[in-house]
């Protein structure tokens, strides 16, 4: 048994003590000079943010098993034909983090009922406007990527830890800050027309039966009227409202391989975002899915990211 379960008071105790630290030393390097006025800002927030997750008794550690298998992030702004122009401005500040770089062309493909006759003279005028779309592709070495359009920015990770955990070096929102500070210092965003945070979970469900459900998961499934053990697959999904962001979420019971696994899908988004707050947005969407995902998971699928296994 770990101290945190022995000792549960001295653990948040200690949590408590080392985040009042780092807070005390961030702001002594600030006053004398030594830390620059927005990093403080930053490491201060991050680590409030920490407390104040602690105190309601939301986990502040970084676990080294996640069921996150997928996070990406995403902007979506107006058509801007002038992106062409001026992507590779936007590659030579991002290329120190990003050093491969690719260009695709994705074209339409109609299909069509053209008649006897094999004419395509009926076909909507919409299908000639545009033969397909460009994208740019930017990787980094943790195979962090970036997808950029004349329409849309997204950031997309396998390899996903954390998002803003002050005790970890690779943070996730330190990427989006880098990577999109970049893009609106070459391009011009008045107005970002959607922004989204969508996380993917691959859950373990040891035993494919209600009892085992319950154990891990405060799971949507209607599993008392239909139980899971005959059940092939079972899909739910729901949009709603939550802390006054748009949240669809998705719980899908489904086979890999030999063993029957949950997957939850946490897509937040908000609509009309000036793009100075993206990054304020971004942490309010990770706040949601955070408090969503940690309602949704028990105590046994936290140990089995800590220690790989399950018990």
């Amino acid at each position: 048994m770990s101290l945190q379960n022995q000792f549960p008071v001295l653990e948040q105790a200690k949590t408590f003590l080392v985040l009042f630290a780092h807070l005390w030393t961030a702001f002594s390097l600030t006053k004398n000079g030594l830390l620059k006025s927005k990093q403080s800002k930053d490491f201060i927030s991050a680590a409030s943010d920490a407390l104040f997750k602690e105190s309601l008794g939301m986990p502040t550690e970084v676990f080294p098993y996640p069921t996150v298998k997928q996070v990406v992030f995403e902007i979506r702004y107006p058509n801007l034909f002038s992106i062409e122009n001026k992507i590779g401005d936007f590659q030579e500040k991002i290329i120190g983090e990003f050093p491969e770089s690719q260009a695709f062309f994705r074209r339409q493909l109609v299909f069509a009922d053209i008649g006897p006759e094999g004419k395509l003279m009926n076909l909507p005028d919409q299908f000639g406007q545009e033969s397909g779309r460009k994208m740019w592709v930017f990787k980094s070495k943790e195979q962090i990527v970036v997808n950029v359009t004349t329409s849309s920015l997204s950031i997309s990770s396998n390899q996903h830890k954390t998002y803003g955990n002050p005790s970890s070096a690779k943070k996730f929102r330190d990427v989006i800050e880098f990577v999109l500070n970049s893009f609106f210092e070459v391009i011009s965003v008045p107005i970002i027309s959607r922004i989204g945070l969508r996380y993917i979970d691959e859950c373990p469900l040891p035993s494919k039966d209600n009892e085992t459900l319950r154990k891990f998961y405060n799971s949507s499934f209607p599993a008392e009227r239909y139980p899971i053990s005959e059940a092939e697959g079972i899909y739910f999904e729901i949009t709603t409202k939550r802390n006054s962001h748009n949240l669809i979420y998705k719980e899908r019971l489904a086979k890999e391989g030999d063993q029957y696994k949950l997957f939850l899908d946490f897509d937040g988004f908000e609509n009309e975002v000036p793009s100075k707050d993206f990054l304020k947005v971004a942490d309010e969407l990770h706040e949601m899915i955070e408090e969503e995902y940690f309602n949704t998971i028990k105590e046994p699928v936290k140990d089995y990211m800590r220690t790989g296994k399950l018990e």
